[in-house]
Formats: structure tokens, C-alpha cells, sequence
């Protein structure tokens, strides 16, 4: 973990910043791109939040030269949220508690629809056990709980959208900061990303839910912020920029 040594961190409430009025401007994960050069730079253009790349979390927990290649940071790096794939409770928690010194809070990824992170167990393969993907969080928030530091995790949709508002009311109950939901299902690729089943979402829960998919300019910011149901809010949502 190169450069994180000399960082004092002053930890900012990811959920806080998620509940201030209008939209929240994330900037989501992307594979070999996020890293803290691009962050730094999206920083610059009012990017509010940004990712890093997804990091297998067995291997940072066992691989210091894993360690040292997939996490880079500074002091000038937040609010930072570290995106994690595991295939167990223990190596989320484990990688989890390694850099919290060093972000505002990790995201677990259960989005991803690769066929390489499917077959070893990560990503959207976690949405097929609901009741394994709630002990993730619920064992990595007994291990680390700092109320401001945020546990949160990327979904994709069931094809049964009572399922999927049903995983999120769990996950809200064992502690789970905010969910940041990818509009489609598993096996939708390039499809008309489903907003209405967000807002399903998002009126279901009390946490943040943030938008993601197919924002790709300023203008989709606001269009998405309202087909999500800005104008009744409990909480105020947030979009995510990909």
C-alpha cells in the first residue's frame, strides 16, 4: 500500500454527504482506470465521491505486492471508498479492516456479471444467497464499528423486483451504510437501464440508494435524480456517474 504511510485522514460521513440536498456525483469503478492519478483528476471537475478499481480481497489480504499495486492513495484522496470482491464474510472483513485507516468507507461488489468473477464465487454471484451477502455485511460491521465509516454494496436487480427490495431491507437491517444499485439484471447487458425499479427501492429502504448506469453526462445526472423520485424524499438519493 504504497503512499498511504504519511496520510492522517480526517474520516468524512459518506452517508452525510449522500443525504445533502440535490444530487451526490459519484464516480463508480472502473477496471484499471480509478486509480488515484484518475481520481485525482475527476476530483478537479466536482466529482463528489470517487472508487477505487474493484480489488479481489483474498489476494490483498495475503499479497503484500498485491497490496502495494492495487491500493494508492494520499492525502488529498477523499471521500475515498475502497470497492472490494470476496467470496467469504472473512476476507471482506479482513481486507476491510486493513484499509480503514486509509478511505471513508468499502463498498462490496455484487454487480459484477463477468463470467471470471462468477465462477470463483464474486460479483452478481453473491445475489443468487441473499442470506450469505447479508453476512457479509453483518460480520464486517461487528468487526469495524465506526459509525462514520460506511459498509455499503453495489447490486444488480432480480428479475423479480420484490426480491430485490426484499435483499435491501435485509441488508439495511444488519447495517449497511447505502446500497448503490446497477439497473439491470444479471443478464442485461446493453438494455434500457430499469429507474423505476430504483425508486422501488429507494421508497422501500431508509439508507441512500444510489443510481447507476448509463449516466454518462450532467444532463443524465438530473434526469436520473428525478425519474427516481427526487420530490419525495425521505432521504435524498444520489446518481452515479460511469
Amino acid at each position: 500500500m504504497q503512499e498511504i504511510d504519511q496520510v492522517t485522514r480526517k474520516r468524512t460521513n459518506i452517508v452525510q454527504l449522500l443525504q445533502k440536498d440535490g444530487p451526490t456525483k459519484i464516480c463508480a469503478p472502473m477496471v484499471r482506470y480509478s486509480k488515484l492519478q484518475f481520481r485525482t483528476l475527476v476530483r478537479k471537475y466536482g466529482c463528489d465521491i470517487a472508487y477505487t478499481p474493484m480489488i479481489v480481497s483474498d489476494s490483498f489480504v495475503q499479497s503484500e505486492e498485491c497490496r502495494k499495486v492495487e491500493f494508492i492513495t494520499n492525502e488529498n484522496d477523499k471521500p475515498l471508498i475502497v470497492q472490494f470482491a470476496a467470496n467469504n464474510p472473512d476476507d471482506f472483513a479482513s481486507a476491510t479492516e486493513m484499509v480503514f485507516p486509509y478511505c471513508d468507507g468499502v463498498g462490496l461488489n455484487c454487480g459484477c456479471p463477468q463470467r471470471w468473477a462468477m465462477a470463483k464465487g464474486y460479483g452478481a454471484k453473491l445475489l443468487r444467497n441473499p442470506e450469505q451477502l447479508v453476512d457479509y455485511i453483518r460480520f464486517t460491521r461487528s468487526r469495524l464499528q465506526d459509525p462514520d465509516f460506511s459498509i455499503s454494496t453495489k447490486i444488480r436487480l432480480h428479475a423479480d423486483p420484490h426480491k430485490t427490495v426484499e435483499m435491501c431491507r435485509r441488508l439495511e437491517n444488519v447495517g449497511v451504510s447505502f446500497i448503490s444499485v446497477h439497473g439491470r439484471t444479471t443478464k442485461e447487458r446493453h438494455q434500457p437501464v430499469h429507474y423505476d425499479q430504483i425508486k422501488l427501492i429507494k421508497d422501500a429502504v431508509s439508507v441512500p440508494v444510489v443510481a447507476n448506469g448509463d449516466v454518462k453526462s450532467l444532463t443524465d445526472v438530473y434526469k436520473v435524480y428525478e425519474e427516481t423520485g427526487n420530490l419525495y424524499p425521505v432521504t435524498l438519493r444520489a446518481v452515479c456517474i460511469i
